[in-house]
C-alpha cells in the first residue's frame, strides 16, 4: 500500500494544529498517567494522531511509512518523530486512553478561558436558539462500526461489533459538554445519567425517545433541568388538563397528563406536559408527541426545542465524514478510544481557527 501523500504544506498544516497545544501539557498529563516511554515521547504519540485524522491514513504501515518521509519537518514539531509499526501499535494498546481524553477537555477549558466568546459560530446562537437566554443542550449517541472478527470487546450483535460515543452538546458553542467512549452494548439511557450530570438548574437538555427513562427525568427535574423528549407508543398516560388557545394551527393538542403504569409513575409522581403538533419531515407531514416537564412554554416553543436537537446529529456526520472514524489503526478498546478522543481534539483545533486545505 501506498503511503499517504504528504507534502510540505501538510507538514505545516500539522504544525500549526500542534502549536496550539501547550508545550508542557502533554508531558504534564503522561506523567499523570503513568505513561512510560523510551524513543517513543506521548508528544509523538499525540502528533502521529493528529497527523492520522487530518490526512485519512489507512493503517499502521500507512501513518509509519508517511510520517517517516518527513523525519526532519517533524523534528521541528517540538522534536516529534515518526513511530515504527510495532512501537505505535504497544503504544495505543498500552497507554491509557484517558491521556488523550484529559488532553481534549483541558485544551477545550484553555481555548474557552483564552477566548470566551471561542465557538463554531462565532459565539452567536443561531435562529431559533438566540431567543432563549438559558444554556441548551442536545444530548445523544452514534455508533461508530467495527470490526467483529478483531474487536470482540465491542460485539453487541451476533457478527457486529461497535463503540459507541455519547455526548452532550452545548447548542449555542456547537462543541461537546461532556462525552463518553464506550461499548455499543451501553444502553443510551444509563448512560444519560452520566452525560447529564454537569446540567445546571435552570438549563434545558433535549433528548430522543431512546433516553425515555422516567427515573433519570425526574432526577432532572428534581435538580431544576428542564427537559424536552419524544414519547413512546406504548407511554401509558392519563389527561388530567387540557391546554387550549394555540395560536400555532400546527399545534394539535396541548395537555397536562400523568403516568398510569405503576412503575413509571413511582419513578416520576408529578405533572408531565404533552404537546402534538404537526410537523414537516422530509417533505412529508408528519404527527409527533413531545414530554417536557415544563408547564409554562408555549407548544409550538416545545416543538421547536425538539427540532433543535438535530444538530447534535450533524455534528456527528461531520466528525465522521471529515474525520479518521472509520478505519481504525489498533483493534483494542483503548487503542480505539485514544483514535476517538484524538477525533474530537482535531476537530476542535478546527473550530479553533485552524485551516485545513
Amino acid at each position: 500500500m501506498m503511503p499517504a501523500k504528504t507534502t510540505n504544506k501538510n507538514m505545516t498544516i500539522l504544525r500549526q494544529m500542534c502549536e496550539l497545544i501547550p508545550t508542557h501539557l502533554v508531558p504534564k498529563l503522561a506523567n499523570e498517567h503513568g505513561v512510560a516511554f523510551r524513543d517513543y515521547s506521548p508528544w509523538s504519540h499525540v502528533v502521529t494522531h493528529i497527523y492520522c485524522h487530518l490526512f485519512r491514513a489507512v493503517g499502521l504501515n500507512d501513518v509509519c511509512d508517511a510520517m517517516g518521509l518527513f523525519t526532519s519537518k517533524l523534528r521541528a514539531i517540538r522534536g516529534a518523530t515518526a513511530p515504527k509499526r510495532n512501537t505505535l501499535s504497544h503504544a495505543n494498546k498500552n497507554r491509557s486512553s484517558g491521556m488523550a481524553k484529559d488532553l481534549y477537555w483541558t485544551m477545550l477549558d484553555l481555548l474557552q478561558k483564552t477566548d470566551p466568546t471561542f465557538t463554531r459560530h462565532g459565539g452567536k446562537r443561531r435562529g431559533f436558539i438566540k431567543r432563549f437566554r438559558r444554556s441548551i443542550h442536545a444530548v445523544d449517541s452514534t455508533t461508530i462500526e467495527l470490526v467483529a472478527n478483531c474487536m470482540s470487546w465491542a460485539k453487541h450483535r451476533r457478527r457486529k461489533a461497535a463503540a459507541k460515543c455519547h455526548m452532550n452538546l452545548d447548542l449555542a458553542s456547537m462543541l461537546p459538554r461532556y462525552a463518553v467512549v464506550g461499548s455499543a452494548k451501553d444502553a443510551d439511557a444509563k448512560r444519560a445519567w452520566e452525560v447529564c450530570a454537569p446540567l445546571r438548574a435552570g438549563e434545558i437538555v433535549v433528548f430522543d425517545k431512546a433516553y425515555l427513562a422516567f427515573d433519570h427525568l425526574w432526577e432532572l427535574h428534581d435538580r431544576g433541568v428542564f427537559w424536552v423528549n419524544r414519547t413512546k407508543t406504548n407511554t401509558r398516560l392519563k389527561v388530567i388538563k387540557v391546554i387550549r388557545g394555540a395560536k400555532n394551527p400546527r399545534v394539535l393538542k396541548d395537555e397536562w397528563v400523568r403516568l398510569t403504569d405503576p412503575k413509571s409513575a413511582k419513578s416520576y409522581p408529578e405533572v408531565l406536559r404533552r404537546v402534538t403538533v404537526r410537523v414537516e419531515l422530509d417533505g412529508e407531514e408528519k404527527v409527533m408527541e413531545f414530554l417536557t416537564n415544563n408547564l409554562e412554554w408555549s407548544p409550538w416553543t416545545i416543538a421547536e426545542l425538539y427540532r433543535a436537537r438535530w444538530e447534535i446529529e450533524v455534528f456527528f456526520k461531520e466528525l465522521k465524514q471529515t474525520l479518521k472514524l472509520v478505519d481504525f489503526i489498533g483493534y483494542s478498546q483503548n487503542a480505539v478510544e485514544w483514535q476517538i478522543w484524538m477525533a474530537l481534539l482535531v476537530h476542535l483545533d478546527v473550530s479553533a481557527g485552524v485551516k485545513v486545505a
